[in-house]
Protein backbone atom coordinates (compact mmCIF):
# COMPACT_ATOMS: atom_id res chain seq x y z
CA UNK A 1 0.00 0.00 0.00
CA UNK A 2 2.85 2.34 0.89
CA UNK A 3 4.67 1.51 -2.34
CA UNK A 4 1.58 2.24 -4.44
CA UNK A 5 1.04 5.51 -2.64
CA UNK A 6 4.69 6.40 -3.21
CA UNK A 7 4.45 5.71 -6.95
CA UNK A 8 1.20 7.64 -7.15
CA UNK A 9 2.69 10.63 -5.35
CA UNK A 10 5.73 10.53 -7.65
CA UNK A 11 3.54 10.54 -10.77
CA UNK A 12 1.41 13.39 -9.41
CA UNK A 13 4.53 15.38 -8.55
CA UNK A 14 5.97 14.94 -12.04
CA UNK A 15 2.66 15.79 -13.72
CA UNK A 16 2.31 18.82 -11.43
CA UNK A 17 5.77 20.11 -12.35
CA UNK A 18 5.04 19.72 -16.06
CA UNK A 19 1.68 21.48 -15.76
CA UNK A 20 3.34 24.27 -13.77
CA UNK A 21 6.02 24.90 -16.41
CA UNK A 22 3.54 24.68 -19.29
CA UNK A 23 1.11 27.04 -17.54
CA UNK A 24 3.83 29.57 -16.71
CA UNK A 25 5.19 29.65 -20.28
CA UNK A 26 1.75 29.99 -21.91
CA UNK A 27 0.27 32.31 -19.26
CA UNK A 28 3.17 34.76 -19.42
CA UNK A 29 2.75 35.01 -23.19
CA UNK A 30 -0.98 35.70 -22.87
CA UNK A 31 -0.84 38.08 -19.91
CA UNK A 32 2.11 40.15 -21.15
CA UNK A 33 0.62 40.17 -24.65
CA UNK A 34 -2.80 41.46 -23.53
CA UNK A 35 -1.24 44.11 -21.28
CA UNK A 36 1.01 45.41 -24.05
CA UNK A 37 -1.85 45.33 -26.57
CA UNK A 38 -3.97 47.39 -24.19
CA UNK A 39 -1.17 49.91 -23.62
CA UNK A 40 0.18 50.16 -27.17
CA UNK A 41 -2.63 49.16 -29.48
CA UNK A 42 -2.30 46.47 -32.16
CA UNK A 43 -0.52 48.67 -34.74
CA UNK A 44 2.34 49.66 -32.41
CA UNK A 45 2.50 46.25 -30.70
CA UNK A 46 3.18 44.57 -34.07
CA UNK A 47 6.21 46.78 -34.71
CA UNK A 48 9.46 44.73 -34.48
CA UNK A 49 10.84 46.81 -31.60
CA UNK A 50 7.80 46.17 -29.40
CA UNK A 51 7.55 42.53 -30.44
CA UNK A 52 11.18 42.14 -29.33
CA UNK A 53 10.41 43.82 -26.01
CA UNK A 54 7.38 41.57 -25.57
CA UNK A 55 9.41 38.41 -26.25
CA UNK A 56 12.21 39.48 -23.91
CA UNK A 57 9.77 40.23 -21.08
CA UNK A 58 8.02 36.89 -21.57
CA UNK A 59 11.26 34.89 -21.47
CA UNK A 60 12.64 36.69 -18.42
CA UNK A 61 9.35 36.61 -16.53
CA UNK A 62 8.80 32.91 -17.25
CA UNK A 63 12.33 32.19 -16.01
CA UNK A 64 11.82 34.18 -12.79
CA UNK A 65 8.46 32.58 -12.00
CA UNK A 66 9.57 29.03 -12.79
CA UNK A 67 12.75 29.15 -10.75
CA UNK A 68 12.02 31.47 -7.85
CA UNK A 69 8.31 31.06 -7.02
CA UNK A 70 8.67 27.36 -6.00
CA UNK A 71 11.79 28.29 -4.05
CA UNK A 72 10.02 31.08 -2.16
CA UNK A 73 7.09 28.80 -1.35
CA UNK A 74 9.45 26.09 -0.13
CA UNK A 75 11.42 28.50 2.03
CA UNK A 76 8.25 30.06 3.45
CA UNK A 77 6.91 26.68 4.50
CA UNK A 78 10.15 25.81 6.28
CA UNK A 79 10.53 29.38 7.56
CA UNK A 80 14.21 29.48 6.71
CA UNK A 81 16.49 29.56 3.70
CA UNK A 82 16.99 25.92 2.78
CA UNK A 83 19.23 26.46 -0.24
CA UNK A 84 22.21 28.72 -0.75
CA UNK A 85 22.80 30.56 -4.06
CA UNK A 86 25.59 28.09 -4.85
CA UNK A 87 23.22 25.16 -4.29
CA UNK A 88 20.57 26.76 -6.49
CA UNK A 89 23.07 27.30 -9.30
CA UNK A 90 24.18 23.68 -9.04
CA UNK A 91 20.58 22.45 -9.22
CA UNK A 92 20.02 24.56 -12.33
CA UNK A 93 23.18 23.32 -14.02
CA UNK A 94 24.87 26.71 -13.68
CA UNK A 95 27.70 25.66 -11.40
CA UNK A 96 31.06 27.26 -12.16
CA UNK A 97 31.79 28.87 -15.51
CA UNK A 98 31.65 27.55 -19.09
CA UNK A 99 34.65 25.41 -20.02
CA UNK A 100 36.42 24.71 -23.30
CA UNK A 101 34.61 21.37 -23.30
CA UNK A 102 31.30 23.26 -23.31
CA UNK A 103 32.52 25.42 -26.18
CA UNK A 104 33.63 22.37 -28.17
CA UNK A 105 30.40 20.46 -27.56
CA UNK A 106 28.21 23.39 -28.67
CA UNK A 107 28.68 22.93 -32.44
CA UNK A 108 28.70 19.13 -32.07
CA UNK A 109 25.36 19.24 -30.31
CA UNK A 110 23.94 21.44 -33.07
CA UNK A 111 24.94 18.95 -35.79
CA UNK A 112 23.65 15.95 -33.84
CA UNK A 113 20.34 17.70 -33.15
CA UNK A 114 19.91 18.45 -36.87
CA UNK A 115 20.48 14.79 -37.76
CA UNK A 116 18.07 13.57 -35.07
CA UNK A 117 15.45 16.14 -36.10
CA UNK A 118 15.74 15.05 -39.74
CA UNK A 119 15.24 11.43 -38.72
CA UNK A 120 12.17 12.22 -36.60
CA UNK A 121 10.64 14.44 -39.29
CA UNK A 122 11.15 11.61 -41.82
CA UNK A 123 9.38 9.16 -39.51
CA UNK A 124 6.51 11.51 -38.65
CA UNK A 125 6.06 12.44 -42.31
CA UNK A 126 4.63 8.96 -42.83
CA UNK A 127 1.57 10.02 -40.83
CA UNK A 128 -1.13 11.94 -42.76
CA UNK A 129 -1.79 14.41 -39.91
CA UNK A 130 1.83 15.62 -39.84
CA UNK A 131 2.73 18.48 -42.17
CA UNK A 132 6.49 18.89 -42.27
CA UNK A 133 6.16 21.99 -44.47
CA UNK A 134 3.76 23.86 -42.18
CA UNK A 135 4.82 27.50 -41.96
CA UNK A 136 6.28 28.37 -38.57
CA UNK A 137 4.55 31.17 -36.70
CA UNK A 138 7.29 33.77 -36.27
CA UNK A 139 7.53 36.75 -33.95
CA UNK A 140 8.38 39.01 -36.88
CA UNK A 141 7.59 38.97 -40.58
CA UNK A 142 10.69 41.04 -41.42
CA UNK A 143 13.48 42.75 -39.52
CA UNK A 144 15.04 45.77 -41.19
CA UNK A 145 18.80 46.27 -40.84
CA UNK A 146 19.73 48.39 -37.86
CA UNK A 147 18.20 48.66 -34.41
CA UNK A 148 15.26 46.32 -35.09
CA UNK A 149 17.54 43.54 -36.24
CA UNK A 150 19.96 44.02 -33.34
CA UNK A 151 17.12 43.92 -30.82
CA UNK A 152 15.61 40.88 -32.52
CA UNK A 153 18.99 39.13 -32.46
CA UNK A 154 19.46 39.82 -28.73
CA UNK A 155 15.99 38.48 -27.98
CA UNK A 156 15.94 35.37 -30.16
CA UNK A 157 19.59 34.34 -30.15
CA UNK A 158 20.73 35.37 -26.65
CA UNK A 159 17.83 35.83 -24.23
CA UNK A 160 15.57 33.04 -25.50
CA UNK A 161 18.19 30.23 -25.36
CA UNK A 162 19.41 31.28 -21.91
CA UNK A 163 15.90 31.49 -20.44
CA UNK A 164 14.65 28.28 -22.08
CA UNK A 165 17.71 26.31 -21.05
CA UNK A 166 17.39 27.40 -17.43
CA UNK A 167 13.65 26.60 -17.38
CA UNK A 168 13.70 23.27 -19.22
CA UNK A 169 17.14 21.65 -19.06
CA UNK A 170 18.02 23.46 -15.84
CA UNK A 171 14.99 23.55 -13.54
CA UNK A 172 12.61 20.93 -15.02
CA UNK A 173 15.16 18.34 -16.07
CA UNK A 174 17.09 18.78 -12.82
CA UNK A 175 13.95 18.35 -10.71
CA UNK A 176 12.84 15.29 -12.69
CA UNK A 177 16.26 13.65 -12.28
CA UNK A 178 16.11 14.39 -8.56
CA UNK A 179 12.61 12.91 -8.16
CA UNK A 180 13.40 9.80 -10.23
CA UNK A 181 16.76 9.17 -8.58
CA UNK A 182 15.98 6.15 -6.43
CA UNK A 183 12.53 4.95 -7.55
CA UNK A 184 14.05 3.71 -10.84
CA UNK A 185 17.55 2.99 -12.11
CA UNK A 186 19.80 5.87 -13.09
CA UNK A 187 19.73 5.10 -16.80
CA UNK A 188 15.94 4.94 -16.86
CA UNK A 189 15.83 8.12 -14.80
CA UNK A 190 17.90 9.88 -17.47
CA UNK A 191 15.80 8.48 -20.33
CA UNK A 192 12.46 9.30 -18.71
CA UNK A 193 13.56 12.78 -17.57
CA UNK A 194 14.90 13.56 -21.04
CA UNK A 195 11.72 12.33 -22.73
CA UNK A 196 9.35 14.24 -20.43
CA UNK A 197 11.39 17.45 -20.64
CA UNK A 198 11.67 17.23 -24.43
CA UNK A 199 8.01 16.36 -24.92
CA UNK A 200 6.93 19.38 -22.89
CA UNK A 201 9.45 21.58 -24.70
CA UNK A 202 7.90 20.50 -27.98
CA UNK A 203 4.34 21.03 -26.75
CA UNK A 204 4.89 24.63 -25.65
CA UNK A 205 5.83 25.53 -29.24
CA UNK A 206 2.25 24.63 -30.27
CA UNK A 207 3.12 23.38 -33.78
CA UNK A 208 3.68 19.75 -34.83
CA UNK A 209 6.63 20.29 -37.16
CA UNK A 210 8.34 22.79 -34.85
CA UNK A 211 7.57 20.58 -31.85
CA UNK A 212 9.29 17.56 -33.41
CA UNK A 213 12.30 19.69 -34.29
CA UNK A 214 12.74 21.15 -30.81
CA UNK A 215 11.99 17.75 -29.22
CA UNK A 216 15.07 16.42 -31.01
CA UNK A 217 17.06 19.47 -29.90
CA UNK A 218 15.99 18.98 -26.31
CA UNK A 219 16.98 15.29 -26.28
CA UNK A 220 20.50 16.31 -27.30
CA UNK A 221 20.60 19.17 -24.78
CA UNK A 222 19.55 16.86 -21.93
CA UNK A 223 22.32 14.44 -22.93
CA UNK A 224 24.80 17.31 -22.92
CA UNK A 225 23.81 18.24 -19.38
CA UNK A 226 24.48 14.65 -18.32
CA UNK A 227 27.86 14.70 -20.05
CA UNK A 228 29.07 18.04 -18.69
CA UNK A 229 27.02 18.40 -15.49
CA UNK A 230 25.94 21.91 -16.55
CA UNK A 231 23.70 23.56 -19.15
CA UNK A 232 26.38 25.82 -20.63
CA UNK A 233 27.09 23.60 -23.65
CA UNK A 234 23.35 23.32 -24.22
CA UNK A 235 23.00 27.09 -24.13
CA UNK A 236 25.66 27.42 -26.81
CA UNK A 237 24.04 24.75 -28.99
CA UNK A 238 20.67 26.46 -28.60
CA UNK A 239 22.22 29.84 -29.49
CA UNK A 240 23.85 28.38 -32.59
CA UNK A 241 20.56 26.87 -33.72
CA UNK A 242 18.63 30.10 -33.18
CA UNK A 243 21.46 32.11 -34.71
CA UNK A 244 21.50 30.04 -37.89
CA UNK A 245 17.70 30.29 -38.15
CA UNK A 246 17.87 34.05 -37.52
CA UNK A 247 20.46 34.49 -40.28
CA UNK A 248 18.52 32.39 -42.79
CA UNK A 249 15.17 34.04 -42.10
CA UNK A 250 15.95 37.66 -41.30
CA UNK A 251 19.31 38.38 -42.91
CA UNK A 252 19.34 36.55 -46.25
CA UNK A 253 15.65 35.59 -46.31
CA UNK A 254 16.02 32.08 -47.71
CA UNK A 255 13.48 30.46 -45.36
Amino acid sequence: MTKKRGVGELILTIVGMCIFVFAVVIATQLIVGYIMLALLGSSRFNLPVWTSVYSAIVYVLAFIITVFVPLLIKNRRKKKQVETPAEIRKELGLEGLPTWTDVGLGPVGFIVSLLLAALLVFIFSKFPWFNANQAQELSYSVLAPGFDRILGFLTLVIIAPIAEEIIFRGWLYGKLREKLNGPISEIWGIILSSFITSLLFGLVHLQWNVGVNVFALSIVLCAMREITGTIYAGMLTHMIKNGVAFYLIYVIGVV
